[in-house]
């Protein structure tokens, strides 16, 4: 099983080839550029890097969302017109499922934070059981208050990781009462390995998708939809 994993769900772009339990190449930026600028040029790098044909490659797989609304379309599109040039299947990879894979086996809850601006958190929570994830909370978009409060009623020790962490880092240690850590750099933000193997995974449970039925998961309105329908309410009001 061969699997072309992309990820451009935050500020992170990510591409790697898994074969089976290797994985082959994988080229990560997380620097001041659109994944348009970033996203293809990788792919094209790793594919010469590996002597990688296109064609045999079993599936794609893609971080689906939630996260940048302009980050997901672009990811979206890349793997949908892949797909469709090499007559391959998508596996759509939840975006919070595939960072908590960062720390596969974590003997602690497993809690990806992403800024979703407004002190609001696209964010889950989840547990490593011999070898298997479980999800504790589905990904989901709440304040950080919430998601806090929920780990303070669970009562164990927990690590966090992704771009939230900054962000929301001072609230954490004001306010959290249970051990907590922090993932280091190497391991603290989007990878397209870990949306590669979890992707393996689930395409062994059958979920994976033509490429015409693929879209992203928002889990909310963009602003620009906000701000119309405030709008909208402004003008019956």
């Amino acid at each position: 099983m061969k699997i072309l994993a992309l990820d451009s769900s935050g500020l992170v772009a990510s591409v790697a080839v898994v074969e089976d339990d290797n994985l082959l190449g994988e080229y990560t930026i997380n620097y001041k550029k659109t994944h348009s600028q970033t996203l293809l040029p990788m792919l094209d790098e790793v594919a010469k890097m590996i002597e990688l044909d296109l064609n045999t490659v079993d599936v794609i797989a893609v971080s689906a969302g939630p996260g940048s609304f302009t980050g997901l379309r672009i990811g979206s599109a890349t793997a949908k017109g892949l797909a469709l040039a090499l007559h391959k299947k998508i596996v759509s990879v939840p975006t919070v499922d595939a960072l908590a894979y960062n720390l596969w086996n974590s003997p602690s809850l497993v809690c990806p934070l992403m800024d979703a601006r407004r002190q609001q958190t696209y964010t889950g929570l989840y547990k490593f059981t011999d070898g298997t994830m479980d999800t504790v909370l589905p990904q989901c978009v709440v304040g950080i208050q919430e998601i806090i409060e929920k780990i303070n009623e669970m009562g164990e020790a927990v690590t966090f990781l992704g771009d939230g962490v900054p962000v929301f880092r001072e609230y954490i240690e004001e306010n959290l009462k249970v051990p907590f850590s922090f993932a280091p750099a190497h391991c603290n933000k989007q990878r397209g390995a870990s949306v590669a193997v979890l992707g393996a995974i689930l395409y062994a449970q059958g979920k994976a998708e033509d490429a015409a039925d693929h879209k992203p998961e928002y889990l909310r309105m963009s602003q620009a939809e906000r701000e119309r329908k405030e709008k909208e309410r402004d003008f019956r009001i």
